[in-house]
């Protein structure tokens, strides 16, 4: 009952030190493992072993992947591909269906690109199509910022489902299969929201975004196949190594498998989308590729995700080390929350500090060593687990988390309508998310 009392203690501490104390999540995440095992009892050698081992396994797992995932992302970015595929999308499904087009935009970008940076880099195509189309802004906000987290809590290679893949131990190509159409339907259910809601609040799309302005930007994009290739290819390479392992040998034993195996390896995958992404430019630079360009903002960017993964890594391996897994296993096995129970802690984490990253690290390492004892060994079980604590990860988005201020400040939204749309839309879809995946997981395992 002590390490209960104390795990509690340790949560609640690393609650209080990011959001009331504003210490940055590598330290917070740090000093709450190292004090957890001291006061758990662990040798004092042990705990520093922990800490070590636990930083470097979740580092190695995951350190290449998320810089090769954001440095995909920056030149997304930076090239206007991002811009051409969201122009592309609209045209697709017609001006007047801005809303869902926007979310269906988010929900494609999302996938290399974090939610934030996603949303500043459309919120001027969305002013200017919503003024196009003369429709509220809040209605194509709100779509957009939905369809953005949808795949920022869900879909691999976005760092928060990577980690919870890595730390989990579950399998990536798996987590990506399943995550994809649950995804899909979490920002759908964004898009209803925002049409039966949001639409209701009017807020006047003013746009500085010329029309002149958007074919410019338009002309300087590479084609919408050359953008959209670095994103998707990495996700079916990974996705067909998965199938390749499939008991029944579908791509057989031999060379093909190998092959397979190797280049749908997540870390060669990912290194392959890096590749295609050089061509995104209308004309790659040297300055592009240094230290200062495009490839060194894309790791300077991904140094900060693999820190606080990382940590997150060390606080686990602590948690395992003092035998918490046994002790909670044994209670919470009778208490039958299922699928539930990584759903709400991440929704209890993510509530009370506001990152969905930190709460989705946060929950996969306090889950860890929880698997077995709670019945969630299987590799369907483990992918299962790594999308509920994505889905709880989206409730709820609020006044401590940045993402709430993006969305709101550059869609003209005061705190309250913030509140009423962006808040309350992302409990809606997250809760919606959990219900998907507790219905699915009757038939999966």
């Amino acid at each position: 009952m002590f390490l209960i009392v104390l795990l509690g203690l340790a949560v609640l501490l690393l609650i209080l030190s990011t959001n009331r104390l504003n210490l940055h999540p590598f330290l917070a995440l740090l000093f709450v493992a190292i004090a957890y095992g001291l006061l758990a009892g662990m040798p004092l050698d042990r705990v520093v072993t922990s800490v070590t081992e636990g930083f470097g396994s979740t580092a190695g797992h995951i350190g290449i992947l998320i810089v090769a995932g954001t440095i995909i992302g920056t030149f997304l970015e930076r090239s206007g591909g991002a811009f051409i595929l969201a122009e592309k999308i609209i045209r697709l499904i017609g001006e007047r269906r801005v809303p869902l087009g926007m979310g269906l935009i988010g929900w494609l970008t999302a996938i290399p690109v974090f939610a934030d940076s996603g949303f500043v880099i459309l919120a001027p195509l969305n002013r200017a199509l919503s003024k196009r189309a003369k429709v509220t802004l809040a209605a194509t906000a709100i779509a957009l910022c939905l369809g953005l987290m949808a795949t920022h809590t869900l879909v691999p290679p976005t760092p928060g489902p990577v980690a919870a893949a890595a730390i989990l131990e579950a399998d990536l190509g798996l987590v990506i299969l399943i995550g994809i159409p649950v995804s899909l339907f979490t920002a759908l259910v964004g898009w209803f929201w925002a049409t039966r809601v949001a639409a209701r609040v009017r807020i006047d799309p003013i746009s500085d975004l010329t029309d002149e302005d958007v074919t410019e930007k338009l002309r300087q994009a590479p084609p919408a196949l050359v953008a959209v290739v670095p994103i998707l290819v990495p996700i079916l390479l990974i996705v067909l190594r998965s199938v390749a392992q499939f008991p029944t040998n579908p791509l057989g034993t031999g060379l093909l498998r190998q092959l397979v195996a190797f280049i749908g390896d997540p870390t060669i995958a990912l290194l392959l989308g890096v590749l295609l992404a050089l061509f995104l430019p209308r004309k790659l630079t040297t300055e592009m590729l240094s230290i200062k360009g495009w490839v060194g903002q894309g790791m300077v960017n991904a140094a900060t995700i693999i820190l606080i993964t990382s940590a997150g890594g060390s606080f686990g391996k602590v948690l395992q080390g003092s035998g918490i897994g046994e002790v909670i296993g044994d209670r919470l096995a009778d208490a039958q929350l299922g699928i539930w129970l990584p759903f709400l802690l991440a929704a209890a984490l993510k509530t009370a500090q506001g990152s969905s990253t930190v709460a989705i690290i946060t929950t996969s390492s306090l889950l860890s060593p929880l698997l077995i004892p709670l019945g969630f060994g299987d590799p369907a079980a483990r992918a299962f687990v790594v999308l509920a604590i994505g889905a709880g990860s989206m409730v709820a988005s609020h006044v401590n988390d940045s993402y709430f201020w993006v969305v709101t400040q550059m869609s003209d939204m005061d705190v309250t309508t913030g509140y009423k749309l962006h808040t309350l839309g992302s409990a809606v879809i997250g809760t919606a998310t959990g219900v998907l995946i507790w219905v699915v997981s009757f038939f999966a395992f």
